[in-house]
């Protein structure tokens, strides 16, 4: 695992595509049926890609704080964004945009020292051996259930043409992995229609490092992965391990018009630092409109996500995951020299904030946004048991960033916390 991908803590996730024209549900919306196989495919003839700037993509992510970008390559729909030569289905060849869109975004993000993240769908439902073995091998018993973009409906396998389709997936990956510089991470989705035997595993993943013994990859490779990756949901108990949150801005990946439940930048932000605050990060998406432009309500949440990231960046970068709820009722992060603590007000207070469990003396403790030091003061305690008290912070609503403030608090020596459960003292 590489050092950079856990002091990252922020990348930004790209769904493009030809769903983007209709605005449809990238790929599931014709592999669940809403629409025909027919007419999603009609879309190649309106992507245009005609306000497509990559420096603007880049830009708005290097402002967003993030480190690190993921853009779809191909999606399960099997249209890929560049000029693959094993595959004519591909922007270049069949639609009016004729442009190598991974070329240029490629070009762009490492040119601002941004990590470069490539998207790939294992699974391809346009290509004909795709849907040519069942998961595992094993025929299903109701084969009025088999979908027939993902297996054979007529129950027999074929498993020369599967290996013909792993080829395929080798060769095109060859081509993003050789043709656009280093690439840092593989994110793969899809590998849950096949076992890790089908899809070649670990012998897959040793041909995906003899390109790059640096590449960093996702998860989502039949337990072969890297690192974690949950979707939607933020984990309650930390991952072991690196790990990273894959969100939404709204409810959709790809550019839907109709979807206006958009996430607040407030709620992005406590999200942001829930995901930091147990040591993971966070990987946001956007999807653009068809002509390659963003909505300006994903932006602005990029934007605002940044400036509160450059304001309080001391407690993202160079910082590890913080304590524990059970001691403070909001998150944390600690510096890397275990010397300061940093914690997360997510809520105004009333007259005070709470720490419970510190057993070191607090040599400073002030306002990170406005630079105002705070008081406190301490109460209970069993000094002879070495049980601390209950450290109340001083903190009103004008003390408070407009988002989340961030306290910060200072020790002399390296943070201890008590864990256990008190003294129990009798009286007579």
């Amino acid at each position: 695992m590489q050092p950079w991908f856990e002091e990252a803590k922020l990348g930004i996730f790209i769904h493009y595509g030809i769903y983007a024209v209709d605005g449809v549900s990238e790929s599931w919306s014709f592999y669940n049926g809403r629409i025909s196989y027919e007419e999603y495919m009609k879309q190649l003839d309106g992507f245009t890609a005609s306000k497509f700037d990559a420096e603007a993509w880049a830009d708005l992510i290097e402002k967003s704080g993030a480190k690190y970008a993921v853009l779809t390559t191909k999606h399960h729909d099997g249209v890929a964004l560049w000029d693959t030569q094993y595959s004519d289905l591909n922007v270049v060849k069949r639609t009016p945009a004729k442009r190598d869109i991974i070329k240029e975004y490629a070009e762009a993000v490492t040119k601002r020292g941004l990590r470069l993240g490539m998207y790939f769908s294992l699974i391809d439902w346009s290509h004909p051996d795709y849907p040519s073995v069942y998961e595992g091998g094993r025929v299903p018993e109701d084969l009025g259930s088999v979908n027939r973009f993902s297996s054979p409906v007529d129950g027999v396998q074929d498993e020369e043409r599967w290996q013909r389709f792993l080829q395929f997936n080798n060769q095109q990956l060859r081509e993003i992995l050789t043709n656009y510089g280093k690439v840092d991470l593989l994110w793969f989705d899809g590998d849950w229609e096949r076992s890790a035997e089908q899809w070649n595993l670990p012998a897959f993943k040793d041909y995906l490092k003899s390109f790059n013994p640096d590449l960093i990859i996702n998860s989502r490779l039949q337990g072969h992965g890297d690192y974690k990756t949950p979707e939607q949901g933020i984990p309650i108990t930390r991952p072991e391990g690196p790990w990273e949150f894959c969100t939404t801005i709204n409810t959709s990946w790809g550019y839907v018009p109709t979807d206006h439940k958009y996430k607040s930048l407030n709620q992005i932000i406590r999200m942001f630092c829930d995901c930091i605050s147990m040591g993971g990060n966070m990987l946001l998406d956007i999807g653009p409109r068809e002509d390659g432009t963003i909505d300006k309500r994903q932006e602005d949440i990029l934007l605002g996500l940044g400036d509160w990231i450059r304001t309080h960046e001391e407690a993202v970068f160079g910082t590890g995951e913080g304590i524990m709820t059970r001691y403070y009722l909001g998150g944390s992060t600690i510096s890397k020299d275990r010397k300061t603590l940093y914690l997360f007000v997510y809520d105004d207070p009333k007259e005070n904030v709470c720490l419970k469990g510190l057993c070191n003396p607090i040599k400073r403790i002030t306002v990170l946004h406005s630079g105002k030091e705070l008081t406190h003061e301490i109460h209970g305690g069993v000094p002879w048991f070495n049980i601390p008290g209950t450290t109340w912070i001083h903190m009103t609503p004008e003390d408070a960033h407009e988002q989340v403030t961030v306290l910060k608090l200072e020790f002399d020596e390296e943070l201890e916390m008590y864990g256990g459960s008190g003294a129990v003292v009798t009286h007579n």
